[in-house]
């Protein structure tokens, strides 16, 4: 199975998995016609089917069948069907901010700056929790850009837009009280709710072994290598600090992880020396995540 999902993909494969996508959004909405449900279950869709597109953009798995496959599976192990429209919102800014961000035209980035602080602000508006994300572009803005000052004044504008457009609507709609929601440090500590997780510690232990053979072999890697790897690391662990402190009972928050651990996951499959290592590990990770999905319907943990 590993050496057919490393053949190379085409301009098909995409819309391929992009079907068997919308296969399974409409599998878990099937029996449920409520309007809201609906709407989440179609920007769940595009920022799913967006994240697709962001495998070339980020470009470190030689564009094989395998992150698609495993991106793929996570989707169908985490998604619950009813996904809270807050975690559906923050998926699809997410995948059209890291389109924007991996653009490879410098000159086509830097006008994405206000399109990418108005995303930042929709995000909180719809999930606050997702705060870290914003750390990430500042970081990621800071670091990268010719004129560090200029784009973060960029990038704020575009918050800012967002925040008066906001504030403005819910004015003339008489929201005049604040929501507490919108301040998410008051009550901060790791979730408590960790047993069904369990099942994913295959999975953890694939992720931890992947960043440390990276750091293990940093300096071997070309400079492209190591940037967007670390790009990836960057991202991926400031939805880490959103799960851990945020997630409680809702595992699909982990559904903001899948992209990243798709493609840490793929490249180390790999580059494990043995092809046997691949396969096995191919179908652990299999294994794991059809016994997470399993054990929301059978409670194997008590």
């Amino acid at each position: 199975m590993f050496r057919l999902l490393s053949k190379e993909s085409n301009i098909f494969s995409i819309p391929v998995y992009i079907g068997i996508l919308l296969l399974i959004v409409i599998g878990f909405n099937f029996l449920d016609f409520s309007t809201l449900d609906i709407i989440s279950a179609i920007i769940t869709f595009a920022g799913v089917a967006l994240g697709y597109f962001c495998f070339n953009a980020i470009a470190l798995n030689y564009q094989t069948h395998l992150p698609l496959f495993l991106y793929t599976a996570f989707v169908f192990a985490l998604y619950p069907g009813d996904l809270d429209i807050g975690i559906a919102v923050s998926l699809f800014t997410n995948s059209i901010i890291l389109l924007l961000l991996t653009n490879v035209d410098m000159g086509m980035r830097k006008n994405y700056f206000i399109l990418t602080g108005a995303l930042l602000g929709l995000n909180f508006i719809f999930l606050p929790t997702t705060w870290p994300m914003a750390i990430f572009v500042l970081l990621h803005v800071i670091g990268t850009s010719d004129r560090p000052g200029l784009h973060v004044f960029r990038l704020f504008f575009g918050i800012f837009l967002v925040a008066l457009s906001y504030f403005g609507i819910a004015y003339f709609l008489g929201m005049n009280s604040w929501n507490p929601a919108y301040f998410p440090f008051e009550d901060i500590h790791p979730s408590k709710y960790l047993k069904k997780l369990i099942w994913l510690i295959p999975i953890g232990l694939m992720l931890i072994h992947a960043v440390m053979d990276h750091l293990r072999h940093f300096n071997s890697k070309s400079p492209t290598s190591k940037f967007k790897y670390t790009f990836l690391l960057i991202f991926s662990l400031a939805q880490l600090i959103t799960i851990v402190l945020y997630m409680g009972k809702n595992y699909e928050y982990l559904l903001l992880l899948a992209l990243p651990a798709s493609i840490i996951i793929s490249r180390m499959l790999k580059f494990l020396p043995k092809y046997w290592m691949r396969e096995m590990g191919f179908w652990l990770f299999m294994f794991s995540l059809a016994l997470f999905k399993l054990s929301g319907y059978f409670n194997f943990i008590i």
